[in-house]
């Protein structure tokens, strides 16, 4: 359904770094590095396209976040999810809901959100029923 999602970013090379921990942590590397104009596009191995990319907004202006806007990864573990909340927060991420379940959405549904640097609001899911 989607080709990619972009967030804004005011602090490239912190963001880069921050991003880079945070989305190891379920297998997303850096696939696309322009510092050179505070871009950086992040993929699954064996992906051709990034499908986030970080960066600078086209317009010159601060970037600012979604009111009600979220980011989420799909983790293949709950382990997963608990490693990207621990990266996020490490790195000077804001806790906007550590990890658990959230039998809300559906019993299995064990998730964490974070606000990345900008305040861009993320959240890491697994809906598998394991632990």
């Amino acid at each position: 359904m989607f080709s990619h999602v972009t967030v804004g970013t005011n602090q490239g090379a912190q963001a880069r770094a921050f991003y880079i921990k945070v989305l190891g942590e379920l297998g997303i590397q850096l696939a696309h590095d322009l510092e050179e104009f505070g871009w950086y596009g992040f993929t699954l191995p064996g992906q051709d396209n990034p499908g986030l990319w970080v960066g600078k907004p086209a317009n010159g202006e601060a970037a600012t976040y979604a009111n009600g806007g979220t980011i989420a990864f799909d983790a293949g573990s709950r382990a997963q999810v608990d490693a990207f909340y621990t990266a996020a927060i490490g790195l000077g991420g804001k806790d906007e809901g550590g990890p658990g379940l959230r039998p809300h959405y559906h019993e299995h549904y064990y998730a964490c959100y974070v606000r990345d640097l900008d305040g861009n609001k993320l959240c890491c899911v697994c809906h598998r029923p394991t632990a």
